[in-house]
């Protein structure tokens, strides 16, 4: 009977949210309004009635979104009950109206122990400031919980009532709940001072400052202490930054991010200066999250010299806010013989937003020499500043071999598409014999970063017909790299060229590809009768288990693999493509291999993780499966599995019976 009643009424609710058909505004807001209060009404009804109280509870949440003031009484009258009364005021706490505040009023007058403190933490939760009354002689209460909820609640209800409470409460309350007085403190303060009572809130702060709370209670009333004083909050804020306590340091560089006001960045400035090296790194991170020009000529001092950590600390705010300036103090950090610090240093440079530091840092090419062009050379290639190219041109000529190498690197991560000749010849015929690597790599890098991918390989490919081996192997390492259709055919050409380096060399490039337009050319390679053909294969069940391929076609891959797999373990690298993409095509691709001895466990293994994710909406393909592998003779946890595997299918296809 109980079951037949609950069907009827998801039967019920299920109607009240059936798509309506087309009708006029007005008419719709009627029957909206008229499928809610249907829907209230089933949802009550669930209450009064003898359901289980799980339904019960999933109904108390529905009332939440759905209920009305007329679903007050059935959930007040839950609030008693150990299983539902937290389930019961998640509705009451989320309907409108005086109704709940009234019901849980009430409640907080009859109700005992667990059952009260979450009635007490309701009335907080809707501020209902009627429930002030009730709350303050709570704060005495024997049980000390009951004490700290109240004083929470009215630390969330506020108003002059609960603060005065809760500020006579503080010094008396027991120390089990004195940090929850002082929580309620903090919260009618952090109200007052959103209202602009700024000197009520600072009077309320101090009182918990004063008082024996938890640490976490203290900072809290620091910060807002000093909040609340405005700029006359500056000594409290110098006080904490000067504090040998690392939390009420950390409060400081806290509140000294909020607090605005150039005497605030001020007073950071001066604590900078006397504060201990590993604080000053925090200072400067609090100056320039403050934002504020004042800060930058201190940032600039600790950039130019004193502890490594201090400094690359202000590199990083230089790097978020510097300009010109601020050039030569990290060039000459850039030319220190300490790896880290210059590391910074040069990757700050790179990295300076303002547009004016290209022409700033173009303007000291000519001049420089030896490490510092070097340097120059390196950034100019990492802001890519278009205007060097000229002297990046120049340089790459130069009697210096690091200066050649520095330009040639920033050569590849500036020139355009037109230039990239310059470089071609550059790897063709390199100035000096050492400079034909880094010509290369320059090369490779401006290839990759081109945005006519194929425009870029129909250059790469004309350079290769008259390059000798080598080259044209490294030309093919780049065109795999870019990848693309004209790639692609050149680098699929090669694998079949006469010269075993070049063959080598594309034959690898293709296993590597990046793309599922290689698994055709891989598929070719590895049914001919050529050297590298098993490389080929493994190349082609790669795409098949890591790249993004359609579920048909990476099955058809893994079939056409079947055929060609002579060795167990390319067959072992199909079993796990099928594995990766469980399907029941899959698992009958595996199901026959359970009859190789050699690939008997993986096989099983495989069979065992596909049905476990296909189960639900292929049982009977599961159940097959498992009988076989159980037939196969599976042991271990395989066979574990297996069993469990066959029961839920069984009892799947007997539920669709």
């Amino acid at each position: 009977m109980l079951k037949i009643r609950y069907l009827a009424m998801c039967f019920v609710i299920g109607a009240a949210v059936a798509p309506a058909t087309t009708a006029s505004p007005a008419r719709a807001a009627a029957d909206n309004n008229s499928a809610a209060q249907e829907r209230q009404r089933t949802l009550i009804g669930v209450l009064q009635s003898d359901a289980p109280a799980a339904q019960k509870a999933i109904t108390c949440k529905q009332l939440a979104i759905y209920g009305t003031q007329d679903a007050v009484p059935a959930l007040a009258a839950l609030l008693s009950d150990e299983k539902l009364a937290a389930w019961a005021r998640i509705g009451l706490e989320a309907i409108p109206g005086a109704a709940a505040d009234n019901a849980l009023r009430e409640a907080a007058g009859k109700l005992q122990g667990r059952l009260l403190i979450g009635v007490i933490n309701s009335l907080g939760v809707r501020r209902d400031a009627n429930a002030v009354d009730i709350l303050v002689p709570r704060l005495k209460d024997a049980d000390a919980e009951v004490a700290s909820a109240a004083a929470a609640a009215l630390g969330h209800i506020g108003g002059a009532s609960a603060t005065k409470a809760l500020e006579q409460s503080l010094a008396g309350a027991s120390a089990a709940v004195r940090p929850a007085v002082a929580e309620g403190c903090i919260l009618c303060a952090e109200r007052l001072l959103a209202e602009g009572k700024r000197d009520e809130a600072a009077k309320l702060y101090d009182a918990v400052r004063k008082a024996d709370v938890p640490k976490q209670r203290l900072l809290e009333a620091t910060r807002g202490a000093i909040l609340a004083r405005g700029t006359a909050g500056l000594p409290l804020l110098v006080e904490q930054l000067s504090s040998a306590d690392k939390s009420l340091f950390g409060i400081g560089l806290r509140t000294a991010r909020e607090l605005p006001g150039r005497e605030v960045t001020a007073a950071l400035v001066s604590e900078l200066g006397k504060a201990a090296a590993e604080r000053q790194a925090l200072l400067i991170l609090a100056l320039a999250d403050r934002g504020d020009a004042a800060a930058a000529p201190a940032v600039l001092a600790a950039a130019k010299s004193g502890p490594n950590n201090v400094r690359i600390a202000a590199f990083g705010v230089l790097g978020r806010v510097g300009s010109t300036p601020c050039v030569p103090i990290l060039l000459d950090a850039a030319l220190e013989a300490d790896a880290e610090l210059a590391h910074a240093a040069k990757a700050t440079l790179a990295g300076l937003p303002d547009k004016e530091v290209d022409a700033d840092l173009l303007a000291r090419l000519p001049k420089a020499e030896g490490k510092l062009r070097v340097i120059l050379l390196d950034v100019a290639g990492q802001r890519r500043i278009e205007a060097a190219l000229p002297t990046l041109l120049k340089a790459a000529d130069d009697a210096d071999a690091q200066v050649r190498a520095a330009a040639l690197a920033a050569l590849g991560s500036t020139l355009g598409q037109r230039d990239l000749p310059v470089l071609i010849a550059r790897v063709v015929n390199p100035q000096k014999p050492e400079d034909a690597k880094a010509a290369a790599e320059a090369l490779h890098a401006a290839c990759i970063r081109m945005p006519d991918r194929e425009a870029c390989a129909a250059t790469l490919i004309a350079a290769m017909s008259q390059a000798p081996v080598p080259l044209k192997c490294r030309f093919l390492e780049i065109l795999g790299a870019m990848g693309g259709p004209k790639a692609l055919a050149v680098v699929g050409a090669a694998a079949r060229d006469a010269n075993p380096e070049i063959q080598d060399a594309a034959s690898r490039l293709l296993g590597e590809w990046m793309s599922a337009e290689a698994a055709p050319v891989l598929l070719d390679l590895a049914k001919a009768d050529a050297k590298y053909k098993n490389r080929a294969l493994r190349g082609y069940i790669r795409i098949a288990r890591q790249l993004d391929v359609p579920a048909a076609e990476r099955l058809a891959m893994c079939r056409e693999a079947w055929q060609l797999c002579q060795r167990d373990d390319e067959k072992k690298l199909v079993l796990d493509a099928l594995r990766r993409y469980p399907s029941a095509q899959g698992l009958a691709m595996v199901i026959p291999h359970l009859r190789n001895t050699a690939l008997k466990a993986e096989a099983g293994s495989a069979a065992v993780s596909i049905a476990e994710k296909i189960v639900r909406r292929n049982p009977a393909a599961v159940a097959d499966a498992m009988k076989q592998v159980l037939d196969a003779g599976a042991d271990g946890d395989v066979a574990i599995r297996a069993k469990a595997l066959l029961e839920q299918a069984a009892a799947k296809s007997s539920k669709k019976k």
